[in-house]
């Protein structure tokens, strides 16, 4: 029997092996195959029934390590759409889709975590049999009416550290046959720490009920844009219609969540309801806790997948429902081969499997606003919060300085009040001060972390640089040192300027180290929690810092954008945006778009109990129409100015766009390689015209050099999807690359960034 194999590998081909006669029944496409490839052997994934090739012999498959499919026909059917529109190899658009303990070249599959299990094998009903049996071993007594009163079967670990007693009681009692001692898997839960609550059933509000009404009238395969803006009680809508589709249609429904958002507050809802039906999947999991949340959603035991973008590959049968809230999330996209965008491989599996999607947002991205808009998807609004919550007044407090300030500014002549009114404008002081007095809590962001942007020498003007990257490294304070926050490179701060040896170095720009410093000295008795990369790296420091915010025990949460979003806070009464321009004018045509959703998501923090709310937003810019729009709460006018500034020149969604980035460890290298391939791409539409398809470009990088390689990049236009994809295609199977200077070249189709 031959078998086509998909492999990990960057080849736009499968393999053929044979596979001996003994396997031949078992071995079905889904199933893992181990197989020689070269000098290694390789992990795949088998695909399909192969017809032998003329003069080729093929090579006998090591092993199967499985006895059934690990991946379904619906889902290979999924890897093979990704592979055709990302334009990547079909294994390695599989390999995304196992979880990581499946994708191993090892040929085992990953054991279950055990434990070992007191079991009672006799029942003692009489206390003469008790005393006869037990009349010299006390502690053996004790051991068994322990069990006995537990139901008759307990963790032998929980009965030793219980009754402090040595293995040799429990080999005594096994000796007499009372007990028996065996091995049960135990499922690693990693919420098993949470106290789960029971939910407070709300009835939903008439513009919710309207939704949710609209939904179970849903046809498979339907997509919905609930807009609804922050507060609305989208939730309520998501869990209403798992309520139908698992616990009275019986089927299996998928909620995706943006990992940034991904809380206990969120986690804690749908478990809430649903208990032990839902798996959580997300990054912070070992390979041992995600392969059992897996196990368990293959195998029925669990019905609800929940989770980041990788939830989207959860091995449910009878898939009935798919929500993707806050679909305008980045985070969604991959960053690296297959660069999926999970909002779209959501929609297609969707398709497939005869399921409807929920997109929610309250700031949808333009591509899903535009399909809404037209007939590709069903739009669904809740425009009002529910129950006593208001939108809350969101006022700009203009931050552009005086000549003469800005002059002295550039002197040095700052005392520390001044320093503190550079970061915290007085009417926002004034507000902490008096959310502080009435005990409410108070959101504050700043969308750069570290203590200071960048180190300049006063002299020259040197900034310290990364040596990998083409950044400048920002100053952390607590430990004292610089960092790149693009390859972690990180080094002691500088006693002297390393090009004039001056011995003045200014520490330039704000992070939200240094706002926390100038915070804990203006509010001494404020209890300040702050919320960035660099205090979250802890499995669950991210859930512990917001318990503590739930809990009333923080006065003041200072934090990156993973504060802006998926919290509900109702003591939460003021968000101040400290600089709203962070990466408002960086060189990407979605920065306007990322601005005005972050404001408009961190502004929806405030105001969501009956004490209503205020935000006040600082920034040098008043004007720009991403601020004036999230001042107004008004997200239909910022979509008609940000479409208009798409269309000349033409950026999505008014086009089709794919990001072709050139990398190397050479700049010339890059360079002409970058050259060659634009040459290359100009010749193929000469030789074979593709209506629509325009090339811009090459052009290095915003960010020409990370991790010690090159960059240029170009970009390829076009009006129709699938022209992109033959063109996309042909290049990448017939584009020559040099093998010096360790040179690649990567395809982002459908980028959410161009740097």
């Amino acid at each position: 029997m031959l078998i086509s194999v998909a492999l990990p590998l960057p080849l736009f081909r499968n393999f053929t092996y044979e596979v001996p006669d003994a396997e031949a029944q078992r071995a079905r496409p889904g199933m893992r195959a181990v197989v020689p490839f070269r000098n290694r052997r390789e992990m795949g994934v088998i695909v399909g029934v192969d017809e032998p090739a003329d003069g080729v012999v093929p090579k006998l498959v090591h092993a199967l390590p499985d006895t059934e499919p690990v991946l379904s026909a619906d889902m290979l059917a999924l890897c093979r759409w990704m592979s055709e529109y990302y334009i990547v190899p079909l294994g390695i658009a599989i390999r995304t889709a196992l979880p990581a303990a499946l994708s191993s070249q090892a040929a085992p599959a990953p054991t279950q975590k055990k434990r070992r299990v007191a079991v009672v094998q006799r029942e003692l009903e009489s206390l003469a049999q008790r005393d006869k049996i037990f009349s010299r071993a006390p502690q053996q007594r004790a051991v068994y009416e322990l069990l006995e009163s537990v139901g008759g079967r307990a963790p032998v670990e929980h009965l030793m550290e219980k009754l402090s007693i040595s293995s040799s009681v429990l080999k005594g009692l096994v000796t007499r046959g009372v007990i028996a001692l065996e091995e049960e898997v135990v499922a690693r839960d990693p919420f098993a720490w949470r106290a789960l609550h029971a939910p407070a059933r709300h009835a939903p509000s008439a513009a919710q009920r309207e939704a949710i009404d609209t939904l179970a009238r849903g046809a498979a395969g339907e997509v919905f844009l609930l807009h609804g803006v922050t507060g609305s009680g989208k939730t309520l809508v998501y869990i209403e219609l798992l309520r139908r589709v698992v616990l009275e249609e019986g089927k299996t429904a998928i909620v995706l969540v943006p990992e940034i958002a991904l809380t206990p507050q969120t986690v804690d809802r749908f478990r809430a309801v649903f208990g032990d039906k839902i798996a959580v999947l997300h990054s912070a999991l070992s390979d041992g806790e995600r392969y059992d949340e897996w196990l368990a959603l293959r195998e029925g035991r669990k019905r609800i997948a929940v989770g980041a973008r990788s939830a989207i590959f959860a091995p449910l049968a009878d898939l009935g429902a798919i929500v993707v809230d806050e679909e305008h999330e980045s985070s969604y996209k991959q960053g690296e081969n297959p660069r999926y965008h999970a909002r779209e491989v959501a929609i297609v599996r969707a398709r497939q499997e005869g399921a409807l999607v929920v997109l929610g947002s309250a700031t949808p991205s333009l591509e899903s606003w535009v399909n809404a808009k037209g007939d590709k998807y069903t739009l669904l609004r809740l425009p009002e919060r529910v129950g006593e919550a208001r939108l809350p007044k969101i006022e700009v407090v203009d931050r552009r300085e005086p000549r003469e300030a800005t002059r002295a500014a550039a002197r040095g002549e700052r005392d520390a009040g001044d320093w503190l009114r550079l970061v915290i404008s007085e009417d926002l002081e004034d507000a902490l001060g008096d959310r502080l007095k009435k005990q409410e809590q108070s959101i504050l962001l700043l969308n750069r972390r570290g203590y200071s942007a960048f180190v300049q020498c006063a002299e020259c003007g040197e900034v310290a640089t990364c040596p990998n990257c083409s950044i400048s490294l920002t100053y952390h304070r607590t430990p004292e040192r610089l960092v790149c926050h693009y390859c972690q490179h990180a080094e002691p701060l500088h006693t002297q300027c390393p090009r004039c040896k001056g011995l003045v170095l200014r520490q330039r720009g704000l992070g939200t180290q240094q706002v926390e410093r100038l915070l804990a000295d203006r509010f001494p008795a404020a209890r300040i929690a702050r919320m960035d990369v660099d205090t979250t790296s802890g499995k669950w420091a991210h859930a512990e810092i917001l318990d503590r915010v739930g809990n009333g025990e923080v006065d003041i949460l200072l934090g990156t954008q993973m504060i802006a979003k998926g919290l509900d806070f109702p003591n939460v009464t003021l968000v101040g945006v400290i600089d709203a321009d962070v990466g408002i004018n960086l060189p990407d045509f979605r920065a306007s778009e990322r601005c005005f959703q972050l404001l408009s998501q961190v502004a929806g923090r405030a105001g969501r109990g009956p004490k209503g709310g205020r935000v006040l937003i600082q920034t040098k810019v008043p004007d720009h129409h991403a601020v004036r729009c999230a001042v107004a709460h008004d997200y239909e006018g910022f979509v008609r100015q940000e479409f208009e500034g798409r269309t000349v020149p033409s950026y999505p969604p008014n086009v089709r766009l794919a990001n072709i980035v050139f990398s190397g460890t050479t700049e010339a290298g890059t360079a002409d390689l970058a050259t060659a391939a634009t040459t290359w791409l100009h010749r193929l539409l000469r030789q074979r015209p593709m209506p629509g398809i325009t090339i811009v470009g090459p052009a290095p990088c915003p960010v020409e050099r990370i991790k010690n390689r090159w960059r240029w990049h170009l970009l390829v236009k076009a009006e129709n999807s699938a022209e992109l994809t033959r063109l996309g295609r042909y290049f990448l199977e017939r584009f020559k690359v040099p093998k010096d200077a360790e040179l690649r070249v990567t395809l982002d189709r459908d980028p959410v960034a161009l740097l």
